[in-house]
């Protein structure tokens, strides 16, 4: 080390001993959490349906056998409470923060189960919101669970970076919809994966199109879709399509999402499964 060393390794040009290696943003779960899967459910706009498709994986998984879990991310607008019909408020322990369990076993974390009133507004500004999102994972204590869901805000800002550099997140799966303009969000959500050196599970288009209930018919509500192409351009290879399904959303309103009937989202989650079997 040179006498004139004045610790900062990060401009420093020289090779010494006692230069100091960057230190991990990951941050440890509670130690009563043993976590094996991480995966986030990402848009790059509002209002497709993100928090259905995360409800909806959860789902799926737990029905499969696996312990899953749900960390809900969107601080600012949490719906993941309101689709599985909880109403309980999380507890605190000394040891941690208890997550909620649904009513088939999802145990689930939201800033909606620790709000006085599920309507209160969060007006945080985004370092409070990021921190709330790692506190969600290092003071929770979610026990055995070997599928995470995050379900995250949309866009590419402070939480989705929190996340992406915090937890161990082992791939994303993107939610978008039909209309043309979904090529440029599909690329920034896509770019900023692979910027962060996660994998793309793969997307899944909402709203894809309306069955007539009489011929069974699909009609294309926004028009012709264009996944396919996008998904080709960025060697994405899984696709899902959700219907707009009045009876989806009535159960998301009822707090039921937990009843859905269909198999939408075979293929991520055959995909999602995969991960597990070659860990």
């Amino acid at each position: 080390m040179s006498e004139s060393c004045d610790k900062s390794c990060s401009s420093c040009s020289e090779e010494c001993s006692e230069r100091t290696e960057p230190k991990s943003l990951l941050e440890q779960p509670h130690e009563c959490s043993d976590i094996k899967k991480v995966i986030a459910v990402v848009s790059g706009k509002g209002g497709v349906g993100k928090s259905l498709v995360t409800s909806m994986l959860a789902v799926s998984m737990n029905r499969m056998g696996y312990p899953t879990a749900v960390l809900d991310a969107d601080v600012t607008g949490p719906t993941i409470p309101k689709e599985f019909g909880i109403h309980r408020k999380a507890e605190a322990t000394e040891l941690g923060i208890m997550p909620i369990k649904t009513k088939t076993g999802i145990d689930i974390m939201s800033v909606n189960l620790i709000l006085e009133n599920d309507t209160d507004p969060v007006i945080w500004r985004g370092p409070l919101i990021s921190g709330m999102v790692k506190q969600f994972w290092t003071d929770v204590m979610w026990g055995d669970v070997d599928y995470m869901f995050i379900d995250m805000p949309p866009g590419t800002g402070d939480v989705p970076l929190t996340v992406f550099q915090s937890l161990p997140v082992d791939g994303i799966v993107i939610v978008t919809s039909p209309q043309e303009l979904v090529s440029m969000i599909v690329s920034k959500a896509v770019k900023m994966a692979e910027m962060m050196n996660i994998p793309v599970i793969g997307i899944v288009e909402n709203m894809a199109y309306l069955e007539c209930p009489d011929c069974h018919s699909q009609i294309k509500v926004f028009g012709d879709s264009h996944i396919e192409q996008i998904a080709k351009q960025h060697n994405i290879d899984t696709i899902a399509k959700l219907p707009l399904n009045p009876a989806i959303a009535e159960l998301c309103d009822k707090g039921l999402v937990e009843l859905y009937d269909g198999d939408y989202l075979k293929h991520i989650v055959e995909k999602i499964e995969k991960m597990e079997e070659s860990k």
